[in-house]
């Protein structure tokens, strides 16, 4: 074994290894079923069955006649309704798919994150790229109204804030991770001072509601092209923390070990941070502001498999993906108006995390 192999697997010794792959695999399996599940559930209930078969047979009008041939008759026989269909294709399918990306880019960055500052309690609010995207995000409202500039908006404040982050920071103090994590801090709270300043000068009738639900964070906007933005941008950012999860391993060392190891820890951690950058910010583009999934998941995630994150990093994706399709199912069936599912993602989320700190606070203690 090289010694970056060493390095790589020395966090995991704490961990349980012998519950890694059963823990892997019913996790892959969990957001499939989450999502059957999350697409029958609604006001206009549809059995998991035609659910299955909708999707079975769309599925098999994008692959032709060719899989029709090898597979039973049975399969594809219509058993659903005209709205069924209707209901899971062009309603549900869109928000549960962009419900599910969303939140794995937001658990893969926030395990990244938490991996390469080496705190638990880090998350995608820490390094301000959440506060930047929701500036401009609201500022595009403000200015343009809802649509392509919120977007826009949303990628140029996350930016300009992990720039700002970078130039604060300089990577040239006594403690990098501690001035980086002090850095985010900084720029996230006055990112946060100008968008309550913004919803301050905003139009009671015509700006303000608008904003408020959109910071409150919601997928009820899901659309294709909405899907397409956000898939392609948690690929890129996603692909590249995955490729790097094993430098995430080496940086959770520190960097004086690091750079004995052959690695660049200030680059690396550039690179991870625009990485976790994009994934955050198209996040808040297509649905607004969304918190304690990049916090609370990978942290319960890490208790299943450990702290390797060539496997922390794939587990809290999936786990990510299965809480906030659940939670926005919970957000547009629990009361006639919808809830914004930030909303459900911090009432859940702030109970999990006051456990896990009171167990790790039990933990120091013995």
């Amino acid at each position: 074994m090289s010694a970056l192999d060493a390095a790589a697997a020395r966090p995991d010794r704490a961990g349980r290894p012998w519950a890694a792959p059963l823990a892997v695999a019913g996790l892959i399996a969990l957001p499939i079923v989450t999502a059957l599940l999350c697409l029958s559930a609604g006001r206009y209930q549809v059995p998991a069955a035609h659910v299955f078969g909708i999707l079975l047979n769309e599925l098999l009008g994008l692959l032709g006649t060719i899989a029709a041939d090898w597979l039973p008759a049975s399969w594809s026989a219509v058993t659903w309704t005209p709205t069924e269909r209707i209901v899971i294709t062009t309603v549900r399918l869109p928000r549960v798919f962009m419900a599910g990306v969303a939140g794995a880019g937001l658990a893969l960055s926030g395990a990244v994150l938490q991996g390469m500052f080496r705190n638990p309690l880090v998350g995608p609010q820490t390094i301000g790229a959440a506060s930047g995207a929701s500036l401009g995000g609201v500022v595009a409202i403000l200015l343009f109204g809802f649509g392509l500039p919120v977007h826009l908006g949303a990628f140029a404040g996350a930016a300009l804030a992990l720039a700002a982050v970078l130039a604060v920071h300089r990577g040239d103090g006594v403690s990098p991770v501690l001035t980086l994590v002090l850095a985010g801090v900084v720029v996230g709270a006055f990112c946060s001072a100008l968008v309550g300043f913004v919803t301050f000068i905003a139009d009671p009738e015509v700006k303000l509601p608008g904003i408020v639900f959109w910071l409150l964070g919601s997928f009820a906007a899901a659309s294709w092209p909405n899907l397409a933005l956000l898939a392609v941008c948690t690929a890129i950012g996603g692909g590249v923390m995955l490729a790097m999860r094993w430098r995430v391993n080496v940086l959770s060392l520190g960097d004086e070990e690091a750079r004995s190891l052959g690695v660049d820890p200030g680059r690396d951690r550039v690179i991870l941070l625009a990485a976790t950058c994009l994934a955050i910010s198209a996040q808040v583009a297509v649905s607004g502001a969304i918190g304690w999934v990049g916090l609370v998941i990978p942290n319960l995630a890490r208790m299943v498999v450990g702290a390797d994150h060539r496997r922390l990093l794939p587990v809290s994706a999936v786990a990510g993906a299965a809480f906030l399709m659940a939670a926005d199912t919970l957000a547009r069936d629990l009361t006639a108006a919808e809830i914004p599912v930030g909303i459900v993602t911090a009432i859940v989320g702030t109970p999990v995390f006051a456990w896990l700190l009171r167990r790790h606070a039990k933990g120091q203690g013995a």
